[in-house]
């Protein structure tokens, strides 16, 4: 099978790669002598505008799982996949923006696990601190596979040898210059992305006949195959993707399991985008950060989930597995698209832009692993008060570490036919939980250290045991729709025992909650002084109003 999908690239497919990989390790040693404290190696001075970290927040989840597996699901269940973005991801962002940047940022916390020991304490935070840990490099473990994969196919290197070397890449340039290395290549990464994207979009809608083209083949093989169009076709109720047979039920799933409590727990509190927020120079700019990127992620559906829709009537493989209603790898659904429609001289380009999307990926999942071991586990609980060279040493060290464990979560990974019903279970589980305990405690100041620890892990187990049962086949939902139920599980079990708990445990003087609990916290202190210095279509509540008229009006015109 790997031999038949090798992709045929020629000597000049090569040069766009060498020339991209060149500025990503350029960018490391321009930004190494910007790295030489822990403070600016783990957290980059807090020192950049909101351009840069608004494209860098949506370039460091448009790694493998954005590109790989919201193709995947494009050529698996179509336009409902759009919910990824419209539902699943902007509201959450804008309100990242508006109500829980300004606490971030204001508390002057490194990492989103400080935040919860300053919030809930000892045990809450190192919960939180060692599943995320887990998670993160998990989740690299997904975008070195695919990042392996690629060069697998392109040079026919064993899967094993390609891991090495694009884990060693990463490495490099993080280890070079830090989180402001990882920060400005996901930049340069964004566009490379995009230039690499944007031609296999419109070739392959020029191949179909345009929209109308493509809905119509779209529509004829789901009538020959005994399917309905409109499963695909339709973005709403979306039952392909919930897995529910109830429209009603699949409205309800996706509008909270997935727009509410996976959406909200992975952008509010999931550090590896909250960290590119957290470098800003200013609030307002923290603010902004997603607010930002909300205006580029309502857009990235055309780059991603189109393309996986066109494999799925322009690729022979695809097209015979969908119809079939046989068991296909989706993953490799916009690998075998270049392969089939792209000219000679783009195959270079477009997989540069699949390798920059994979390592912006796995960069940003090494960066915030590397922020949360050396400040949340090394420095607080191990080896506290030791000198500035030992935290910066200790940071490139697990840095190393992260890079050569991901090798093996690689393996995992290479085992999920499509990844994003791999990655939603690992939301379910370490994002889900730790939302509810953060929008709790962060609107009730009556939620004490101990109900924290005990809602979180209660809504850890709650998921996992919804996990398990998928897993062993006791529970069976197709689409996704297991991860929702496991999401929304969590999250009730964690605000009902987060509750109950606090009635029977002591809460925090008040005067330890300032800057903690909205209601506790003095206006001033969430907002920016300077706010009144800028023109109104630069504040963050103009912006985030424009970014929720655009979305609602993509909801209805791709209904």
């Amino acid at each position: 099978m790997e031999q038949d999908l090798l992709l045929n690239a020629q000597w000049y497919d090569y040069v766009p790669i060498v020339i991209y990989f060149a500025f990503v390790l350029g960018v490391g040693f321009v930004m190494k002598a910007k790295a030489k404290s822990s403070d600016e190696f783990l957290t980059g001075g807090r020192s950049m505008p909101a351009w840069v970290t608004g494209i860098a927040f949506v370039s460091a989840n448009l790694g493998a799982v954005e590109i790989m597996g919201m193709s995947a699901n494009g050529a698996q269940y179509g336009m409902p996949t759009f919910h990824y973005f419209w539902v699943g991801a902007v509201p959450a962002m804008i309100f990242l923006g508006l109500v829980m940047m300004p606490f971030y940022y204001g508390s002057k916390v490194r990492s989103v696990p400080e935040f919860m020991f300053k919030r809930f304490g000892t045990t809450a935070h190192l919960i939180n601190s060692l599943s995320f840990a887990l998670a993160q490099l998990l989740i690299a473990g997904i975008n070195l596979f695919l990042l392996g994969k690629i060069i697998n196919w392109l040079l026919g290197w064993p899967l094993w040898l390609a891991l090495v070397v694009a884990a060693v890449i990463v490495f490099t340039y993080i280890t070079l210059g830090g989180l402001a290395a990882a920060i400005y290549n996901e930049v340069l990464q964004f566009f490379v992305i995009v230039a690499a994207l944007l031609p296999l979009t419109l070739i392959g809608l020029h191949r179909t006949g345009g929209w109308s083209g493509l809905k119509a083949q779209i529509t004829e093989n789901a009538v020959s195959s005994g399917t309905d169009p409109a499963l695909q076709l339709n973005s709403w109720p979306g039952l392909l993707l919930s897995g529910f047979d109830s429209p009603v039920m699949s409205v309800v799933g996706i509008v909270f399991g997935l727009g509410f409590v996976l959406s909200f727990g992975y952008w509010t509190t999931n550090f590896v985008e909250v960290q590119r927020a957290m470098a800003s120079d200013s609030i307002s700019a923290a603010q902004k950060t997603p607010i930002i990127g909300t205006f580029v992620k309502m857009f990235v559906p055309f780059l991603v989930i189109i393309p996986g829709m066109i494999a799925g009537v322009l690729v022979s493989e695809v097209a015979e597995a969908k119809n079939a209603g046989e068991s296909f790898e989706y993953n490799n659904a916009i690998l075998l698209l270049m392969r089939d429609i792209l000219p000679d001289g783009l195959l270079g380009l477009a997989i540069t832009g699949l390798l920059a999307s994979f390592m912006a990926g796995m960069a940003a999942n090494i960066s915030a692993f590397n922020t949360v071991f050396t400040v949340d586990l090394y420095e607080r609980y191990f080896k506290p008060g030791q000198s500035d060279d030992t935290y910066l040493r200790v940071g490139k060290l697990s840095t190393l570490a992260a890079s050569i464990i991901a090798i093996f979560t690689a393996l995992i990974a290479s085992q999920y036919n499509n990844l994003m019903d791999y990655l939603q279970q690992l939301f379910s589980m370490f994002n889900a939980p730790l939302f509810a305990t953060f929008i709790v405690g962060m609107f009730w100041k009556k939620a004490t250290p101990a109900a924290g620890w005990m809602g979180l892990a209660a809504g850890t187990l709650g998921a996992l045991a919804i996990n398990v049962l998928m897993w062993t086949g006791s529970l069976s939902l197709p689409g996704q729709g297991g991860a929702f139920l496991a999401a929304s599980t969590a999250f009730v079990v964690d605000v009902v025992v987060t509750i109950i708990a606090s009635q029977f445990t002591r809460p925090k003087p008040e005067a330890e909650l300032r800057g903690f609990v909205y209601s506790l916290t003095p206006k001033s202190e969430r907002t920016d002084p300077q706010l009144h210095q800028l023109p109104a279509w630069r504040r963050p509540i103009p912006l985030g109003i424009a970014a929720s008229v655009l979305v609602i009006a993509l909801n209805v015109v791709f209904h």
